[in-house]
């Protein structure tokens, strides 16, 4: 693992890997594993700390976060993340953390000096998605069985907004601006828009056939073009955001669950859960051009620049 210090001012991209309880860590350079991490028990969502040094990695079986050192590759310590957290987002400040409790049906806030928690607030059924305003103020929660996002006060927890979206809501994704949040909904198979400043649903478009169950969100950073994951369709549909219309898609690997775009944009990431690999994708031809074997059952993805 001590080649990571030496590259760290290298881009890599981390792989959450379910079952073998790891996170994979690839260099986008060489598209190849260059290093694996030992971890806690079913390795989730991650979230980067704002100086980029730092991984907080939700153990939905540890019922904590795990803290990884990015320039030593090692997970240096757990914070308690109260039960069952699945998907993380970090203050603009990088103090506390946000986590959706799937099984209690809450949502958390962390303050990750101190390992105390803030708040935990009752949101819909299976929460998941989580998200933070840039101002930091409020918090975006999804219920999948409710079929709704959670506006919570990002300082006190309490529930500002219950908006009703697709079925199945899994992924709360902003524009590069901060203006508008976008909702995945897996059974809906759709996307929902909310108006960041008046929290209200303003529009909903399909993708394409609604059968194809959307997941994760990743915009260019233009802010011109969406690319959305779909599990059941093994694919990318690359959304023209001005039009709400799918004007492409990918064919990646079985089951593509996380994403990554590098912060230029030019290459996209899926982590195909069932196909145990991670998809790379030339977003100027639309064409997968390398599969990256990884751990099994992968999950999400966290591109460090």
């Amino acid at each position: 693992m001590s080649a990571l210090g030496a590259s760290s001012r290298e881009p890599l991209l981390y792989v959450t890997n379910e079952i073998p309880n790891t996170i994979s860590v690839v260099s986008p350079r060489t598209n190849a594993v260059v290093a694996t991490i030992p971890v806690g028990k079913r390795p989730r969502g991650m979230a980067l700390s704002p100086d980029k040094r730092t991984v907080y990695v939700a153990l939905g079986q540890d019922d904590a976060l795990g803290v990884v050192d990015v320039a030593s590759g090692t997970m240096t310590r757990t914070i308690p993340a109260n039960r069952d957290p699945e998907l993380v987002a970090l203050s603009p400040d990088g103090r506390v953390a946000y986590v959706s409790n799937e099984e209690i049906a809450h949502a958390s806030a962390i303050d990750l000096a101190s390992g105390k928690t803030l708040f935990s607030t009752a949101v819909g059924v299976e929460p998941e998605g989580v998200a933070i305003t840039r101002d930091g103020t409020k918090l975006y929660v999804t219920a999948e069985t409710n079929n709704t996002v959670s506006v919570l006060d990002a300082k006190t927890g309490r529930l500002l907004h219950t908006l009703h979206v697709g079925d199945n809501p899994r992924t709360v994704a902003f524009t590069p601006d901060g203006a508008r949040v976008w909702v995945s909904a897996e059974a809906g198979g759709n996307v929902t828009i909310i108006d960041v400043a008046s929290d209200s649903v303003i529009a909903q478009f399909p993708i394409r056939d609604g059968k194809t169950k959307p997941v994760r969100i990743a915009f260019s950073p233009d802010g011109r073009l969406a690319y959305l994951t779909e599990g059941a369709a093994a694919s990318v549909s690359v959304v023209d955001v001005a039009r709400r219309t799918v004007i492409d898609s990918i064919v990646v690997g079985r089951r593509p669950w996380g994403i990554a775009l590098s912060p230029d944009g030019r290459w996209l990431y899926t982590a195909d859960g069932r196909s145990d690999q991670v998809s790379v994708i030339d977003t100027r031809s639309h064409k997968v051009i390398a599969a990256i074997p990884v751990g099994e059952r992968p999950n999400d993805l966290l591109y460090i620049p």
